[in-house]
């Protein structure tokens, strides 16, 4: 029998904000058209959650401090390549292509808000409203397609994601689902 411990990972408030980004994601996915205040709702939770996972990127835990997984690109290849020969090295907190993901996540996110916030206050609607232009239907159009475009790269990268966990839960032998929801990895 081999000589495991376990090893606190995630903190609460990185497992709180991955979960509660979930659900906001997938309430405000859900809702796109119809039901605006909702959907309205569902982004503001996501601007909150991102402000808080911004600060805790730099004031965190250890393993949710943006200088323990985010790595050069020069890493993050020579990781894939290591991936596609199924020799990557397993790793504690994220994986050079999981920090890249979280990062792509965050910046997909923060453009698919910010232009969320600018579609919604160009009808006069929302904190942005009459904060840049006047109502307007032009600018409205213009930022709802980019939020859309963002909105749905989003999800790309979630699936893409979801494949790497899966991926990587296979290759090394551990539920990373399982270490999100309790915090701990196997040592």
């Amino acid at each position: 029998m081999k000589n495991e411990y376990e090893i606190k990972v995630w903190d609460p408030l990185v497992r709180s904000f991955h979960w509660i980004l979930v659900g906001a994601f997938a309430v405000a996915w859900l809702t796109e058209d119809e039901w605006m205040d909702l959907h309205a709702y569902a982004g503001y939770v996501i601007a909150s959650l991102l402000l808080f996972r911004l600060l805790w990127g730099v004031f965190g835990t250890r393993y949710a401090r943006f200088s323990d997984f985010v790595k050069s690109p020069a890493s993050v290849i020579s990781y894939l390549q290591d991936l596609r020969h199924l020799r990557a090295k397993r790793t504690i907190g994220h994986n050079p292509a999981g920090g890249a993901m979280i990062v792509a996540l965050l910046v997909t996110l923060l453009i698919t808000t910010f232009t969320g916030l600018l579609a919604y206050g160009a009808t006069g609607a929302g904190p942005m409203a009459g904060v840049l232009f006047p109502q307007s239907s032009y600018g409205s159009e213009f930022f709802e397609e980019v939020h859309e475009f963002f909105a749905n790269f989003t999800l790309f990268l979630v699936v893409i994601h979801l494949a790497g966990v899966t991926f990587g839960s296979l290759l090394h032998k551990e539920n990373l689902v399982r270490s999100m929801i309790t915090g701990t990895k196997q040592g």
